[in-house]
């Protein structure tokens, strides 16, 4: 599990397809110095297993699935990918919950600098209007982000200083992609309310006085 709050910005140095999908390579010093073999890291969003760490070299698998449903897919040697370890037991949980399981790709279609903040405008798929709302979270690229407008194909989120110069979301520009991951919560409550409607339940006074509604 991770929190969206991004500890360092690595490079990619190294992509090699295999026969199972692509072995990945990227220089983070801060993280090497600490990590172990077999650790989850968050990278852009993406839930990696350190397969190998050669001094300030960080070695992944990414297997096929992740390449069909993630940016990774576009990825070249020398782009910059945000980093976050998993949390440990007893952290503070300072962004909100992600899994590093991406739900979707967005596409940037504008990014606007406002005095000393800058608004990220996004397109979002349709099958993510479910999960999405205003002034909810939102992970993108791995970064741990509120929804500040949302309209039915396209949202805003305006951007503080420390998280555009700490993290690798300085580089969009429009057209760029980026890995969606939608609010835990959220995903819970629609497949709740969406087994509820299958079974013939649906959202009915009944069930609002169950949960303490009315």
């Amino acid at each position: 599990m991770f929190t969206g709050l991004i500890e360092e910005v690595g490079e990619i140095t190294a992509l090699r397809a295999t026969p199972g999908g692509t072995a990945l390579r990227l220089r983070a010093p801060g993280i090497a110095a600490e990590a172990t073999v077999g650790d989850s890291l968050a990278v852009s969003g993406i839930c990696l297993t350190i397969e190998e760490i050669q001094g300030e070299q960080l070695g992944f698998h990414l297997g096929q699935e992740t390449m069909s449903r993630t940016t990774a897919r576009r990825w070249t040697v020398g782009r910059r990918v945000n980093l976050e370890q998993a949390l440990a037991a007893g952290a503070r949980l300072g962004g909100h919950i992600v899994q590093g399981h991406v739900d979707g790709i967005g596409i940037v279609t504008a990014v606007r600098p406002q005095g000393d903040t800058v608004w990220l405008e996004l397109a979002f798929p349709p099958e993510a209007s479910p999960y999405l709302v205003e002034k909810g979270s939102l992970a993108v690229d791995g970064v741990s982000l509120t929804i500040a407008r949302l309209e039915s194909r396209e949202l805003s989120i305006q951007i503080i200083p420390y998280t555009w110069q700490h993290t690798a979301l300085r580089d969009l520009r429009p057209g760029s992609e980026v890995n969606l991951e939608y609010d835990i919560l959220g995903k819970y409550v629609v497949r709740y309310l969406q087994q509820r409607e299958g079974a013939g339940a649906g959202l009915t006074e009944e069930f609002l006085r169950e949960q303490g509604f009315c």
